[in-house]
């Protein structure tokens, strides 16, 4: 079982100056993510405990190593 996500929700405030081009690399990594099989999750999942994260939402990190951020304070900054 993962908690729930949903791509489509806004939770933080968006700054309208700062658009993504079309060709950037995080909408690579978010289709290739995205169309991965179910399946290939299954092995991550766990009845017991806290849910975890759902495994897609590592978007962010993937995002962050293809532009060569690797620390995790790096990439909140």
């Amino acid at each position: 079982m993962f908690k729930h996500y949903n791509m489509d929700q806004v939770v933080l405030p968006l700054d309208l100056e700062i658009q993504m081009q079309e060709n950037d690399i995080a909408y690579a990594v978010h289709d290739t993510v995205e169309n991965t099989p179910d399946d290939a999750f299954e092995a991550f999942q766990r009845e017991t405990g806290c849910p975890a994260y759902h495994p897609r939402m590592m978007k962010v990190i993937l995002c962050a190593q293809t532009q060569s951020v690797f620390s995790g304070r790096k990439i909140e900054a």
